[in-house]
Parts: C-alpha cells; sequence; structure tokens
C-alpha cells in the first residue's frame, strides 16, 4: 500500500499495529500498512499452528523482515482455525496488501467480540499520527 495513514474503517487495532475484524463466527488477523512499512521487506513469516491457543495479547506468531524480528499478538483470546499459507511461499503478501492478501490468520474467539475491542480506526490514525 502506499499510504501508511490509510486505515479502513471496518476492522479494528491494537496499539501494537494488528488488524482484526470478524468474519462469522472466526476474526481476521493481520498487521497494519503502517506495520509493514515500519519494518521494510517482510521475507519469512512464523505462522502458529492450527489449533494452537492464543491469550488475548500474547505472542502469537513472529515476522522477520530484512530490517528486524517483529511479533505479532493475538487481538483476542481464541483458538487459531487457519492461517493464510500463501505466506509461507509469498511473504512480501504482507508488504503488498496488508489489509487484503497479506492477512495472517484466523481466530475462534473464546468470546465474542465486543463493539468497544480494540481501537477504531479513527483511534488507531490518532496514535501512529503522534508516533515519534
Amino acid at each position: 500500500m502506499s499510504d501508511p495513514t490509510s486505515v479502513p474503517e471496518d476492522r479494528r487495532y491494537t496499539a501494537e499495529h494488528e488488524w482484526f475484524r470478524a468474519d462469522g463466527a472466526e476474526v481476521v488477523v493481520g498487521i497494519t500498512d503502517y506495520a509493514q512499512t515500519q519494518l521494510t521487506d517482510v521475507v519469512f513469516v512464523d505462522l502458529p499452528a492450527v489449533g494452537k491457543t492464543a491469550a488475548a495479547h500474547g505472542t502469537l506468531l513472529t515476522l522477520e523482515s530484512v530490517k528486524t524480528v517483529s511479533d505479532v499478538y493475538a487481538p483476542v483470546a481464541g483458538t487459531v482455525a487457519a492461517v493464510n499459507d500463501q505466506l509461507k511461499v509469498h511473504p512480501e503478501l504482507i508488504n503488498q496488501d496488508p489489509y487484503g492478501a497479506g492477512w495472517l490468520f484466523r481466530l475462534q474467539p473464546a468470546a465474542p467480540l465486543g463493539p468497544s475491542e480494540g481501537l477504531s480506526a479513527a483511534e488507531y490514525r490518532a496514535q501512529i499520527a503522534a508516533a515519534p
């Protein structure tokens, strides 16, 4: 994506730069355009195993870029229902389409998502605007 301050309104965000949105009974999770811009070129994704239990805000996977290794956290507690296997061969999808084809995993949440889970798009935009 071209503008890391472009933040879709149809999902929620975490302070650690993950996005998440309900999709039926599951929650789809990825990293934001701002996060992928900070990481630069993602070269490897250590995807979690399907069936792995995740604690809310617990580390679930790592991303390796040409610049650094970064943890990705579960936005809510749940069980990994699916992973984006395309990322094993094409980790660059995270840089090319972080809000679409670059999604990371799907969670079966331990409890239904509440309307106040995470940050709204406006709150997240304010957070990244205030970043040094």
